[in-house]
């Protein structure tokens, strides 16, 4: 039976432990200079919508480095630029290579592609998740903190894809995940409810952060908003992660952005380029998270 990974929910919490511990043995096996290739001769599509750095960087290498190649689309580049339905394309490719990478506008084409491809489809970003920043995300805590279960970390700013994606690891791993945004940002309020038991809406950011190992946040206007943006800036003028709102936190506490940060708006310098801060060993984990779901949905195949 193909395996999708189109949101978190995929997986169960072995499944997702498992893939989090597998992400930093590969990490390992790279920096000691092993060679592995288990995915040599398969090819991965990857088809973005949307521009990107980081999900598309660590794809691209993560794939090459296991033996494997990449073919990157941008919208120009198929059919589906010129009105070519989903899930004709979802068809075609998927009878050409062996997995699919979406990052799309809309989630329901990445459902759509996973109803008629016949490989593996992976949600490289929709507007209602983010799962692969997850992994990293998970990946960097699990490294410094060793367990999540039980762990309190925080959100500040948009109940974006990100914090959606957020919401579905604190479910699955059973974590307190308190979020903290302004009237009318909030994330989506049925994926909040089935995971009430987890997370926590919180009034002010100093609410959020209180007590907790990692303070999260992210732009306020993601892509595709950016025509909200001085809206936005007022909206969220009292939830910039700040140094003083991070001795709110643990004194040891992780502050961590899936970037592009904009400094000044949503996080001062001195937190993001400060010693709490993870956001770059976070970044590079895509590699290592993104090489381990490949392996994941891949090798055994």
């Amino acid at each position: 039976m193909t395996r999708h990974f189109l949101s978190l929910n995929d997986l169960d919490a072995q499944e997702l432990l498992a893939l989090l511990k597998r992400a930093s043995e590969l990490k390992a096996m790279q920096a000691a200079g092993e060679i592995y290739e288990p995915l040599k001769n398969k090819t991965l599509a990857m088809i973005f919508e949307k521009s990107s750095t980081r999900t598309r960087v660590s794809f691209e290498a993560g794939i090459t480095q296991l033996g494997g190649n990449a073919i990157f689309m941008a919208p120009g580049d198929s059919q589906l630029g010129r009105g070519e339905l989903p899930e004709d394309t979802a068809r075609v490719i998927s009878g050409m290579v062996d997995a699919i990478v979406l990052r799309t506008v809309s989630h329901d084409t990445v459902t759509t592609f996973a109803e008629y491809a016949s490989v593996p489809v992976i949600n490289g970003l929709s507007d209602q998740l983010h799962p692969c920043q997850l992994l990293a995300d998970l990946q960097t805590i699990t490294e410094h903190k060793g367990t999540l279960e039980g762990a309190r970390i925080a959100w500040v700013g948009d109940g974006n894809n990100v914090c959606n994606s957020w919401i579905n690891a604190a479910n699955i791993l059973n974590f307190e995940l308190r979020i903290a945004t302004p009237k009318g940002y909030e994330p989506d309020p049925d994926r909040v409810n089935k995971a009430r038991q987890n997370v926590q809406l919180c009034t002010n950011a100093k609410e959020a952060v209180q007590d907790c190992i990692v303070v999260n946040t992210d732009v306020w206007a993601s892509m595709g908003q950016e025509d909200e943006n001085e809206t936005r800036k007022r909206a969220f003028a009292d939830f910039q992660v700040t140094d003083k709102l991070m001795t709110n936190a643990k004194s040891d506490a992780l502050f961590m952005h899936c970037l592009p940060a904009y400094r000044g708006l949503e996080v001062s310098s001195g937190v993001i380029d400060g010693a709490q801060s993870v956001v770059w060993e976070q970044a590079h984990n895509r590699l290592h998270a993104q090489k381990a779901l490949l392996e994941f949905l891949l090798a055994a195949g």
